[in-house]
């Protein structure tokens, strides 16, 4: 079995979570959805579960930082061109996320930073393997 990875980011307004992570074109798993929680599938392997505060706290003690005045984590994820780094940020923006950092290219990488409705940091990169040395 390959192995997966679930994050677990809290949301203030979960509807919007959800629409704004399927505007980016992902899905949802309703058997992991319900009125506190959902599972948005960036993969076969990778899932994004945005949890309502209330939710959240089931699960950490912790104090919720406001991603929108704190870094909580800068979540990464690959994409197979330059150009599809570009289709999702602008999707990402045009579904009420903003431009965390402008876009950075180094050559043989590019990414943009966009942070979520929530405030949630997501830097979508393209690397040519090839290029790095």
């Amino acid at each position: 079995m390959s192995k997966m990875i679930f994050v677990n980011v809290p949301v203030r307004d979960l509807a919007a979570s959800m629409a704004y992570y399927k505007a980016l074109g992902f899905s949802h798993n309703p058997d992991f959805t319900d009125e506190t929680a959902a599972c948005i599938v960036i993969s076969e392997t990778i899932f994004l579960m945005v949890l309502t505060h209330d939710k959240f706290r089931q699960f950490s003690s912790r104090p919720i930082p406001d991603p929108m005045e704190q870094t909580q984590a800068l979540y990464a994820l690959s994409c197979d061109s330059r150009e599809d780094v570009d289709a999702i940020a602008t999707a990402a923006l045009g579904a009420g996320g903003s431009e965390y950092r402008p876009a950075q290219d180094m050559g043989f990488m590019y990414s943009r930073a966009i942070a979520d409705v929530d405030g949630h940091v997501w830097e979508y990169v393209w690397m040519d393997m090839n290029g790095m040395s």
